[in-house]
Parts: structure tokens; sequence; C-alpha cells
């Protein structure tokens, strides 16, 4: 083979990872689009908040891997799916309750095939007590994975409440 036609060979490799849009580094790392990710572990957040609100325990599961584990402040950690819909089909006994979520942040792998998203909630319930309108906020930090399919499912989560506002000072009088 003369110079030539390596000098083809290559330019013609070259043209082909152009055309077919590789991103490998020449280590071998695969560079995944972080933006492509972030957008779908927010929409699989949104998924999970409107099946909850839904009352659909589930579909809302269905979003879980399945070594899924659960972690909120005074509850025993749930593992699996089949706890995680158990835990909602009874929290579901309250028609109150409201699992609304904010997204703050998504950090996403560079392989895209893990993200971490951290949201505020407001968790929003019949108080047991009082038989009144409730509700707690807090944070909840969510960690999906890519799954074999490609979809991206909820590996992890942990939820904490955070204190209520402080009260609005009392005016004070004027002489």
């Amino acid at each position: 083979m003369d110079r030539s036609t390596i000098a083809r060979a290559t330019l013609a490799g070259l043209a082909m990872m152009t055309v077919t849009g590789c991103h490998h580094k020449w280590g071998g790392e695969h560079h995944a689009d972080a933006a492509k990710t972030a957008d779908e572990a927010k929409a699989v957040i949104a998924a999970v908040s409107a099946t909850y609100n839904a009352h659909d325990a589930a579909k809302a599961a269905s979003y879980d891997a399945s070594d899924y584990v659960s972690m909120f402040h005074g509850q025993p950690n749930g593992v699996g799916p089949a706890a995680d819909e158990a835990a909602m089909k009874q929290q579901f006994t309250d028609p109150a309750t409201r699992f609304d979520l904010s997204v703050q942040n998504v950090d996403v792998a560079r392989s895209g095939e893990i993200a971490v998203v951290r949201t505020t909630y407001r968790y929003s319930y019949t108080d047991p007590k009082t038989k009144a309108a409730a509700s707690e906020t807090g944070n909840w930090v969510a960690g999906l994975k890519r799954q074999p399919d490609g979809s991206m499912k909820l590996a992890w989560s942990i939820g904490a409440g955070t204190p209520a506002a402080p009260a609005a000072p009392a005016p004070t009088a004027t002489p």
C-alpha cells in the first residue's frame, strides 16, 4: 500500500466519523449529550409527580428501577417498585395527598448513564389528628440510571423536610 492510498483511507475514515457523529475521545470514553440526558431526567421527574398526583400508584412505581431505594425522613427505607407502590397506595387513602416538585438542578454523568436531580417539594395531606389540610416542604434528591432498554429510571431518592418558614414578626405599637 502506497502513501496516497493510506492518506485517502485516513481521510475517508475521518469523513465517516464526521458524518456519523462519532464523539468518542481517543481514550475510548463515551460522552453523552448532557442536555438531552438532563431533559430525559426532568421528564421522568415530571411524570412521577403527575402520576403520583393522579393517585396512580402502579404508574408512578413504573418509573422505578428494579432495585430502587426510597429514603424519606421518618419512614423505613422502601426497596423496589412493589414496596414503593404499596407505600403510595397507603398514602392515597387520603384524597388530599399531593407531591409537587420543582426541579432546581440536574447533574449528568459524562457517560449519560446517571443523572442526579435536586428538587424542592411540597407534600400536601390531611393531618390525621386535626383533620385539617396540611403540608410539608423539603428537598427531594433523586438518582436516575439508564436501563438496558435505554430509558432512565429512578435508582434511589432521598426526601428531607425543611423547617417551616418563620412567622412574620407582630407589628409593634407606635406611641
